[in-house]
């Protein structure tokens, strides 16, 4: 039975905020003490860790991934057009953020972390299996259905606490990027990951796979652009 007390007119839920804590520790943890030893696979250990850890906590309540959202969809043709609709949000997120972060930081692009794939057919392959689980399927379920529907769950679950709580996340994903893109890159990847968490609320937290999919899109142009030397495409 979970715990709850209320404060005001406020209801919270305490099993929420301990399933959330516990699956944000496990990527602080895992990711700082991987990090010294490797940039490229401390973020991939730590998203894995954690969807494990979370998959097993959402079991522990009665819930699974498909009540937040992961789920085979009704219309591959509807699916499709909210993939475009997501990745119209994140170009006009992101292009809004970058002219703040533009003028008050410097752009460390992706430093020197994936400098090793252009041309490098192996290193393409490796990162591109990468960019579809960790870099899009496990992120999108941990930070948008997890992270929000979490700490949304523990403020009352009121269109205020889903506010909060898609604030909160997009601010711990920026951060996550920020020891390779700095606070420049940190602030438009927290601008995309808000992008992303506006379409998992506005989707009613039914339906991720838009997301997921227009996160992988995303990411495997990026690397693609890298294999093949071509310049400027972060």
């Amino acid at each position: 039975m979970s715990l709850e007390k209320t404060i005001g007119t406020y209801r919270f839920e305490w099993s929420a905020l301990r399933d959330l804590i516990a699956v944000v520790g496990v990527m602080i943890i895992v990711k700082q003490s991987l990090l010294p030893v490797t940039q490229l696979y401390a973020g991939p250990a730590s998203t894995l860790t954690a969807m494990i850890l979370a998959t097993i906590l959402l079991k522990r309540r009665g819930s699974s991934w498909s009540a937040i959202g992961f789920r085979y969809p009704p219309s591959w043709l509807k699916t499709i057009g909210l993939t475009i609709l997501s990745i119209a949000v994140f170009i006009l997120c992101t292009q809004l953020m970058a002219l703040f972060a533009d003028r008050y930081f410097e752009d460390l692009t992706y430093g020197s972390r994936f400098d090793h794939i252009e041309g490098n057919l192996n290193a393409y392959i490796i990162i591109m299996v990468l960019v579809w689980t960790h870099g899009s399927f496990f992120e999108e379920l941990l930070f948008r259905a997890f992270m929000i529907s979490k700490a949304s769950e523990f403020l009352g679950g009121r269109w205020s606490s889903d506010i909060i709580a898609l604030l909160l996340s997009s601010a711990f994903f920026g951060y996550r990027h920020a020891y390779y893109q700095g606070i420049h890159g940190a602030l438009i990847t927290g601008a995309g990951g808000f992008a992303f968490g506006l379409m998992y609320l506005w989707f009613g937290r039914k339906n991720i796979l838009p997301i997921i999919l227009a996160h992988g899109i995303f990411n495997s142009l990026g690397q693609t652009f890298r294999f093949l030397g071509i310049e400027d495409t972060d």
